[in-house]
């Protein structure tokens, strides 16, 4: 009998070992994932400073091209206010042509 009882605690001791081994490597794979992503986490954070160090760099000339962009609506409609009066100038003539 008590090699019985010595032979059940052994494999519930074998079992219980094995679990904790098992945790072990879960723990050991988890670990090297976490350091994983924070390297992952490291390079995206880099790469982000540099992009935003671009944009402000760039922000000069989009700041000139939005410049640019109003000036070149503001011409246009200019050129539509001179189309428009051209026109009118241009039915006055032919009206006083026919006079």
């Amino acid at each position: 009998m008590f090699a019985k009882m010595a032979t059940y605690l052994s494999g519930e001791l074998a079992a219980t070992s094995e679990d904790y081994k098992l945790l072990e490597n879960m723990n050991k794979l988890t670990s090297l994932k976490y350091l994983e992503m924070k390297d992952i986490a490291i390079n995206i954070s880099r790469n982000l400073k540099d992009l935003n160090q671009k944009y402000a760099a760039l922000q000069p000339h989009l700041d000139q091209i939005n410049a640019i962009e109003e000036q070149v609506a503001s011409l246009e409609q200019a050129a539509y206010k001179l189309d428009a009066y051209s026109k009118k100038l241009e039915a006055k003539y032919k009206k006083l042509e026919k006079r």
